[in-house]
């Protein structure tokens, strides 16, 4: 039980439905199997949903450091003292301010090594901007307090697995950001992640185009003839099975992504949409290219159902599982490599 591996929550904003799902996902006997949680809030909060959903003979158990953790059981750690005022369905700077406080210690936990991966219910991107997070979101966040220099927003699913070249940026903005650099770094990131992440030994990544028709040989934009195709080629180089531009309605149209192990978008809604359109309720967020492991659930705070007992646990069950079977393969990868390089030395030695 000792080497279940400690899965760090943090709670999202408190108004929303982040910590009925993840009540109901914790009041599942199953998980415990596979993890140790532990959710980084305020037990008077988790009361407080607890009760409004109807959740019933759900305790907390309430632990100071991550270390202290009971396994087979929820662990509650609390980031401040004062009582909060909920206004369950409501964005406000309340909400902000605790979903912030709640990322901030889970962060700093993920980051030393005290937990071994991090899942994060969903927060409100306006109302939690404050002088230390000014970013665009939780990708953004958790990149920069690891230190990494970029990262790739991964949603997967059964069916599917799309990441995103350019992510929470205006779309006005897109077209300057489509450079090669940045198309190459996207589709290394995305080779090594299904590599190491997902264990597929050979991945097939398709690359969309930017433009209506992938560009129609630059009649309707140059984007992919002067940057991607151009990144295809480098990619290609380096032994990486990245293929495309494909021309991203009929590619969804007729079920292209079945022929991949995975898809580039150049944007987030030419990603987004079309995956959450096939893959929603069961959709997974997970930031690719870090040193640490974070998924989410792929929906909001549904603020329109908060406190009606009417949140689906389904994808967020499903992005603590997947980090679980994350960190486990990422380890196994690494017992790999360090048990073959003796054998490799030894084989240049004789030689």
């Amino acid at each position: 039980m000792s080497d279940l591996l400690k899965v760090g929550i943090s709670i999202g904003d408190v108004n929303g439905i982040g910590l009925e799902v993840i009540m109901k996902t914790l009041s599942e006997a199953e998980v415990y199997q596979y993890c140790t949680p532990i959710v980084y809030g305020h037990t008077k909060v988790a009361s407080f949903h607890r009760k409004i959903a109807g959740i019933q003979e759900f305790i907390f158990q309430v632990i100071q450091q991550a270390d202290q953790a009971h396994h087979g059981k929820p662990n509650m750690i609390n980031c401040w003292d004062e009582d909060v005022k909920i206004d369950i369905g409501t964005s406000n700077e309340t909400g902000g301010k605790y979903a912030f406080l709640s990322l901030k210690r889970a962060t700093e936990d993920l980051v030393s090594g005290k937990i071994d991966a991090l899942v994060t219910a969903p927060i409100n991107k306006h109302n939690i901007q404050n002088e230390v997070f000014k970013y665009a979101g939780h990708t953004e966040y958790v990149q920069a307090m690891s230190g990494a220099q970029d990262s790739l927003m991964l949603l997967m699913s059964d069916e599917l697995k799309v990441g995103v070249v350019t992510g929470h940026i205006p779309i006005k903005e897109v077209a300057q950001n489509i450079t090669h650099d940045a198309i190459l770094s996207k589709i290394r990131m995305m080779h090594s992640s299904l590599k190491n992440d997902f264990w597929i030994e050979k991945p097939k990544i398709a690359v969309l185009g930017l433009n209506p028709h992938a560009g129609d040989s630059g009649l309707l934009g140059a984007e992919e003839i002067e940057h991607i195709i151009p990144a295809l080629e480098t990619a290609k180089k380096e032994g990486i099975f990245a293929y495309g531009p494909y021309p991203a309605d009929g590619f969804f149209g007729n079920q292209g992504y079945a022929k991949f192990d995975a898809v580039l978008a150049m944007y987030h809604d030419q990603g987004l949409i079309p995956f959450k359109s096939i893959s929603f309720q069961h959709g997974v967020n997970f930031t690719a290219g870090l040193p640490v492991v974070r998924t989410s659930p792929d929906h909001g705070t549904g603020y329109d159902i908060a406190g009606k007992n009417m949140a689906s646990p389904t994808s967020f069950r499903d992005a603590l599982y997947e980090a679980t079977h994350i960190v486990k393969n990422r380890r196994e990868q690494q017992e790999l490599v360090a048990h073959t390089l003796p054998f490799s030395k030894m084989s240049r030695d004789r030689d």
